[in-house]
């Protein structure tokens, strides 16, 4: 990031995000948001390498005007060097890394009473434990130049809890966490390095989004029943479209977003409340 605003606070040409998790469902709106703003993108995923390439296909067809080039990254995000090593890559293929939305996520949902270590270590391991290894990679880079963003998507499940998702529930709230100990410790280590404050008001902010019930693949299981009960609770009375989740991220990834940091946005239909 450039150290100066731009005059078009919504645009972030020049920029690069790497999305985790980023060729399907919100991640994918995430890629096409952030592109839409002029972003180049590097696209995280863990194995299905057909529906990548598609969708980095479809992304260089319909963005090829407005953003950089696309690039995908394939690894398993609950191991730390698998972490590591597409970080560098990333910065090796595009020279750089402004942007990193922690977005990839997996459910293994089974009651307390029937998970077993392996599910529980699982979900941890890709929805928490992933966000901190990428997470820290990339703040040495961003701290080095005095700017970046960190998002987090997490989920209102961790606020609320759901029956069968304790798992999820733990990973999904320890992101909050995550958030605002690294917010704190980012501000200290920019004041430490001269490079605080009013001589750099872009500076490196890491915040999270937390969506309530969204129309990806992840809810199609859910048998219609079910679906319209969940939909009667949510005040607004709809899902959300995962494009509606990828304009806060853009949004919190932008120049002018700089006074935002540690901070959680609900995004959920008004189904939590604070």
């Amino acid at each position: 990031m450039s150290e100066t605003l731009h005059v078009d606070r919504g645009k972030l040409e020049g920029r690069v995000a790497f999305v985790t998790g980023g060729t399907r469902g919100i991640g994918a709106a995430i890629c096409r948001s952030l592109a839409s703003q002029g972003a180049a993108i590097a696209a995280g995923y863990s194995s299905n390498d057909e529906a990548a390439n598609a969708f980095a296909e479809d992304f260089r067809a319909k963005h090829l005007d407005e953003a950089g080039e696309i690039t995908l990254h394939k690894g398993n995000i609950g191991v730390g060097d698998d972490c590591r090593r597409a970080v560098a890559e990333v910065i090796e293929q595009h020279g750089r890394l402004d942007i990193l939305v922690n977005n990839a996520g997996i459910t293994i949902d089974r009651t307390v009473a029937k998970m077993t270590d392996d599910d529980w270590n699982k979900v941890i391991a890709v929805n928490l434990s992933g966000a901190y290894y990428l997470s820290q990679a990339v703040l040495a880079h961003f701290i080095e130049r005095g700017t970046g963003r960190i998002v987090m998507v997490s989920s209102v499940i961790g606020e609320m809890g759901n029956i069968g998702q304790a798992n999820y529930a733990a990973s999904k709230s320890g992101l909050f966490g995550l958030t605002k100990t690294l917010a704190r410790e980012v501000e200290f280590q920019l004041k430490r390095g001269g490079k605080h404050a009013d001589s750099n008001p872009i500076g490196i902010t890491v915040n999270c989004v937390t969506p309530g019930f969204v129309a990806t693949e992840m809810l199609e299981h859910i048998p219609e029943k079910v679906m319209e009960g969940i939909k009667a609770t949510i005040p607004v009375g709809r899902l959300a479209q995962p494009d509606e989740i990828a304009r806060v991220v853009h949004f919190l990834s932008a120049d002018a977003s700089g006074y935002i940091t540690g901070q959680v946005w609900g995004v959920n239909g008004g189904l939590d409340m604070h």
